[in-house]
């Protein structure tokens, strides 16, 4: 039953959970951390650490791609990003660096991602990315908005895209337009030979329709980090990351009883900052977890110690400031397996989700999804 809280006479909300509202609950046994798999699957390619990138130019170049990708994990470029517009990509960050230590305005880095987002997507320069990583070996993986989605696919398809991901703020299962044809999800998944992934969502119903699409894998959330995402401030969308992964799994359950066991990957991207975050997405439901700003700090992020999301770049209504808190102090392979020396569980991020799951006596993602819960206050 719903947990409904009236707000006012006649008008009532639901209660909902962020991922610092709950904890999980050790069981009756334990186990040898060397015991447990953090492996997960989507269609035919195989990853030995939950995690996939958040699609943004401040963590995410062809090379940190392909290093992702070594380490097991899939990194995702953004095709309408800079490493798709500027040739000379160093520059054009050197350009946002300079923004921000040249002034205190957060505007102003604001306004130099506008700037070189105006410049138009050019194929042969995402081309040229995309071969880089595919060179390398890994799983290529890229990012496209709804709004192009069926404009620029044909060419990343061309170019060897193995997974796609249609990502936007909040995503449905058509995009509807005024001024041009609507993306109709399921038609457009329905003529492709990739996996798709698709997202964000934060509910029951939106995420049961993207299933029905065919989608291979769902979003949950659009990247929601503190002082960083402001879509709650400037639309009013938020969405509790710990009741939206939650209910995306009842979808998947549902899903999978509606169609006699085709299984949709959940992945939670908002909200997860720390190894306890990762540990207790996955608590909640999550297949994987999509991470932006915890990347940032890893010496070979493109950033250079700054963090945004593509919703910062946005010409009329922008949804992300440019963070300027992120120290680079520590290698990708340490950020992601340690060993640590910080105790916030800001490095280590799967190492320590290995230990969670061998603590409470889980030996994979799907059992872990199935440990218990409670709910603070």
């Amino acid at each position: 039953m719903r947990d409904l809280v009236e707000i006012g006479m006649g008008r009532t909300a639901r209660r909902a959970y962020e991922l610092d509202d709950v904890e999980i609950i050790p069981s009756r046994r334990t186990r040898s951390s060397k015991d447990v798999s953090t492996a997960w699957q989507i269609d035919a390619y195989r990853f030995e650490i939950p995690l996939i990138t958040h699609p943004t130019d401040a963590i995410v170049s062809p090379g940190t791609a392909v290093a992702v990708g070594e380490l097991g994990g899939l990194g995702v470029i953004n095709a309408e990003g800079l490493w798709a517009r500027h040739g000379d990509v160093d520059e054009a960050l050197f350009r946002l660096v300079q923004s921000v230590e040249d002034t205190d305005d957060p505007a102003a880095p604001v306004k130099v991602l506008q700037e070189l987002h105006s410049a138009p997507v050019r194929l042969d320069l995402i081309a040229e990315a995309i071969k880089q990583v595919r060179e390398s070996g890994v799983t290529v993986a890229v990012r496209v908005s709804p709004q192009r989605a069926a404009e620029l696919t044909p060419d990343l398809l061309a170019a060897g895209v193995e997974i796609l991901v249609v990502q936007g703020t909040i995503i449905s299962a058509e995009h509807v337009s005024r001024d041009g044809e609507p993306l109709n999800l399921k038609s457009f998944i329905a003529d492709l030979d990739i996996p798709v992934i698709a997202g964000g969502v934060g509910d029951y119903r939106t995420a049961m329709h993207l299933m029905r699409t065919g989608a291979a894998g769902v979003i949950v959330g659009y990247g929601y980090t503190p002082g960083v995402t402001t879509t709650d401030a400037v639309l009013g969308i938020g969405v509790p990351m710990a009741t939206a992964i939650a209910d995306a799994a009842a979808a998947r359950r549902d899903y999978l009883d509606e169609t006699g066991g085709r299984y949709v990957h959940v992945i939670a991207d908002g909200g997860v900052l720390t190894s306890g975050d990762v540990a207790k997405s996955i608590a909640c439901g999550a297949d994987a977890v999509m991470l932006g700003e915890p990347l940032a700090a890893a010496a070979e992020a493109p950033g250079q110690g700054l963090y945004w999301t593509a919703a910062s770049a946005h010409p009329s209504v922008p949804r992300s400031h440019v963070s300027t808190g992120v120290d680079q102090v520590v290698d990708l392979r340490s950020l992601l397996f340690g060993p640590s020396v910080d105790p916030r569980g800001v490095t280590n991020l799967f190492g320590s989700l290995r230990r969670a799951m061998a603590k409470t006596g889980y030996s994979d993602i799907k059992e872990f999804q199935k440990v218990g819960l409670t709910v603070r206050g």
